[in-house]
């Protein structure tokens, strides 16, 4: 029998190959579908994770990547020149592996759904001496070429401006501080396939970033922004994507999957989608726990300033509703807990707290139901409503926003879920299903 530590090294040997399925391309086309695995924080195939690692570890970690992200939106929502500012990511959630370049450089970036830009650490690298994987030389890629001034995407990259060459230098700036500043550049972006052949995407916008800032995390290598401007992959390979992720829970989940290109999966319900500063919203209509409608006042969730609304957001793993509607949500999970468990403190952060555990003491609680407009309805169940915050206690991980108007549908809501956009149709998709049934 196989040990523990060889089924470790296999899986990261198995997620090192991308899985693609997509028609036959030419050079300066686009695929038609990019199929790639998704890499949980927590994940047995990614580099943070640890077998030590305590029921309390996770759920610290929970709170701190959430109330990060809603900082955050909340520094967009004050910040001047809104669509140029974006999250440090302290606490990443989903991985992305690909290669650049010719020789190809492998990376590990972070899935963004927030931002826009795809950039990565490049030689001349400040800020890299703890990179654990080559830095991408722009000097021995025979595909590299920079973008100049003069071209559209250079009025799309962040804080961009021209250099003596003219050159376009990009900024891209986060809440608490610079992180990446470099050349915007085009290189080919590869996948492998899993019977070691190679496919590739020719002259991909990125970011070259040569002073990271304070990006220190040896493990990451960049970013990868799947925003809607015209700079993003996303519109670089047809402005459709999807992503299916599972239980976040298990470490050995392997079949979380990211889509991009028309190929992406569309099925289930769909409703409305808007793009605003980068940012996905939805129409969120109304909230019910089982059969009973929350009563939310209508125009909670109702856009009335550029950032009002509802996010659906890849970088949260809780979700953050407006005042009142956490309040009623809250309200209802007391009328049906109080009395079978004993309501139980762990802090502001996480106000409504149980003794027990999920999987035991929640068998039975009703699905609580988003219902977005067109009657797209997403479902939760209580894997998705609540998380394990000790051996013996759990919490709801949907909580009250600070962030006056706004709404976030957070990563553990879409658990067991495809969820695909469409940009250009201005359409979000989503069907509840197994992601190893997608893994063709």
């Amino acid at each position: 029998m196989a040990s523990a530590h060889t089924v470790v090294h296999s899986l990261l040997f198995l997620v090192l190959k991308t899985h693609l399925s997509l028609a036959a391309t030419t050079k300066g086309s686009s695929p038609h579908r990019i199929v790639t695995r998704l890499i949980h924080r927590d994940s047995l195939l990614s580099p943070y994770y640890n077998p030590n690692d305590t029921i309390p570890d996770r759920a610290a970690r929970i709170l701190q990547s959430s109330t990060a992200r809603l900082v955050y939106f909340e520094s967009k929502v004050l910040e001047t020149n809104v669509h140029q500012l974006n999250l440090v990511p302290s606490f990443p959630e989903l991985f992305v592996n690909f290669s650049l370049g010719d020789p190809p450089i492998r990376q590990l970036a972070v899935m963004d759904t927030g931002s826009n830009l795809l950039w990565v650490r490049c030689a001349p690298c400040r800020n890299c001496r703890g990179q654990n994987t080559p830095v991408l030389d722009p000097l021995r890629s025979s595909t590299y070429s920079s973008v100049s001034c003069r071209t559209s995407y250079c009025s799309y990259a962040p804080r961009s401006k021209c250099d003596r060459s003219n050159w376009c230098i990009y900024n891209q700036t986060y809440y608490d501080g610079p992180s990446s500043r470099g050349v915007l550049s085009k290189d080919q972006l590869t996948f492998e396939t899993w019977d070691d052949g190679a496919i590739t995407v020719p002259d991909v916008v990125f970011g070259c970033g040569h002073d990271n800032g304070r990006f220190r995390d040896g493990r990451i290598t960049g970013i990868l922004g799947l925003g809607a401007r015209m700079i993003s992959l996303v519109s670089r390979l047809g402005s459709k994507f999807s992503y299916c992720i599972g239980n976040l829970m298990d470490p050995s989940y392997a079949y979380n999957h990211l889509i991009l290109g028309e190929g992406a999966i569309f099925e289930g319900y769909s409703t409305p989608l808007e793009v605003v500063e980068g940012l996905y919203y939805v129409t969120l209509e109304g909230i019910s726990i089982g059969q009973k409608r929350l009563d939310i006042n209508r125009n909670a969730f109702r856009r009335t300033r550029r950032y009002d609304g509802v996010v659906i957001d890849s970088g949260s793993p809780m979700t953050w509703l407006v005042e009142g509607a956490a309040q009623a949500v809250h309200s209802e999970v007391k009328s049906l807990l109080d009395g079978v468990l004993e309501q139980v403190s762990n802090g502001a952060s996480s106000p409504l707290c149980y003794r027990g555990t999920v999987g035991r003491d929640l068998i039975g609680f009703p699905v609580m139901t988003l219902h977005f407009a067109d009657g797209a309805d997403l479902g939760l169940d209580a894997a998705s409503m609540f998380y394990q915050a000790r051996d013996n206690m759990f919490c709801v991980a949907v909580v009250r926003s600070d962030v006056e108007g706004l709404s976030i549908v957070g990563l553990m809501a879409q658990q067991y879920y495809n969820m695909a956009f469409d940009v250009a149709g201005k359409k979000l998709s989503f069907q509840r299903i197994d992601c190893a049934l997608l893994d063709e």
